[in-house]
């Protein structure tokens, strides 16, 4: 069961740190924060035969375990967090979807009481600002252009804790809430999006930092009409998320993404609606339906893919033993890169010290086996 970490070494892993690979590393816990790491002889839990790598930060998740972020109780959303630091998150921010605007605003008072405690890492809108002709699963009379006054009424609902929107930045008042967002310290992400390549170039120019879930719900690159994928891999100043679950992505659109974007500029997301770590059934998202068969989630109305299943710890060994993509260039996108974007890279996405304890252990075929917060043990691996 968990368990405080108080001046442990984990010794005898391969420990990926920034600078690279540390072969037979030690990781020093103190309290609830890395000390660092050494070579020197001292009481040690042995993972000889293993891997330690940061902490997963996740940007973009509406819930798990059955509970939902977006519609959630605080119980709730305590309890979604809980199934996905059980999966290695051990930094989420909590994602919306469309819904009326009085309730966007209640729920986001409720969630910014969470990122102020310290069980969430803030709130990403994920619609309504979103565009009818590439809506996904999200309720289309709900939708609404992205007036910036009311963009702003979302921001002071979440008092300081929001860390993400989600635009479709062709639409009305699209380039003005970029404007708004990026004075703010907010993230605009261009998602959801008919937008052509010149627009999309339009609103990077004009503060759009991120790609929601790149591939997905925009359209697909064309040879005279390049769209907004090309515009939003080609610039440097964006970073491209990811949902790496095998159904949201061919193998090939993920290998593109890092040969184009590079490591340094992908987060793998997990997209998870409450069925994450919860199994087949029914569920809601938001106030549509949806039925997961077989891990995959999809509109009953439509049968449209309705968020995901996934959790990073499978993120990341999909992406190592399937994609073939360096472990070291794995933890930047599932770690650091996110971190970084959230503004929390001093305290979180790598294993530096003066750091949170957050980590997680994975045997040598990259399954997980223990994951720590705080330096408490959320997962205990066994030889510890």
């Amino acid at each position: 069961m968990a368990g405080r970490a108080d001046s442990t070494v984990l010794a005898g892993a391969r420990v990926v740190l920034p600078t690279g690979t540390v072969e037979n590393g030690r990781v020093i816990i103190e309290g609830t924060r890395i000390a660092g790491s050494t070579s020197e002889d001292t009481r040690t839990v042995d993972l000889s035969g293993h891997w330690v790598v940061p902490g997963f930060v996740d940007i973009h998740n509406h819930g798990g375990g059955g509970a939902s972020f977006a519609t959630g109780t605080a119980e709730d959303v305590l309890a979604g967090a809980r199934a996905h630091r059980a999966h290695g998150t051990t930094t989420v921010v909590a994602s919306t979807v469309t819904g009326e605007m009085d309730f966007l605003a209640r729920q986001a008072g409720m969630l910014s009481e969470l990122v102020e405690q310290g069980e969430l890492a803030g709130i990403h809108f994920e619609g309504p600002f979103i565009s009818p002709c590439r809506k996904g699963a999200h309720s289309e009379e709900l939708l609404r252009d992205p007036d910036p006054s009311e963009v702003r009424k979302l921001l002071e609902a979440a008092r300081g804790t929001a860390r993400m929107v989600t635009l479709a930045t062709e639409l009305p008042g699209g380039i003005d809430s970029v404007r708004l967002l990026a004075e703010h310290g907010v993230i605009a992400a261009v998602g959801h999006t008919d937008a052509t390549y010149e627009q999309t170039v339009e609103a990077i120019d004009a503060g759009a930092t991120v790609a929601t879930h790149l591939y997905n719900a925009m359209p697909a690159i064309g040879h005279r009409a390049p769209g907004p994928v090309a515009a939003l891999l080609e610039d440097e100043r964006v970073t491209v998320e990811l949902i790496n679950d095998g159904t949201h992505l061919h193998p090939a659109a993920l290998e593109l993404a890092y040969h184009h974007a590079g490591s340094d500029r992908v987060a793998l997301i997990t997209d998870a609606m409450d069925a994450a770590g919860a199994g087949d059934g029914r569920y809601q998202l938001g106030p549509l339906a949806v039925e997961v068969r077989d891990g995959v989630a999809r509109l009953v109305e439509g049968g449209s893919i309705a968020g995901s299943t996934l959790t990073l710890d499978t993120a990341f060994r999909r992406a190592v033993t399937v994609d073939r993509i360096p472990v070291e260039d794995v933890v930047r996108s599932i770690s650091a890169n996110p971190a970084r974007l959230l503004g929390l890279y001093d305290r979180v996405g790598s294993l530096d010290p003066g750091k949170d304890a957050d980590l997680v252990v994975l045997d040598a075929d990259f399954t997980l086996k223990g994951v720590m917060r705080r330096g408490e043990w959320i997962v205990e691996p066994p030889t510890a």
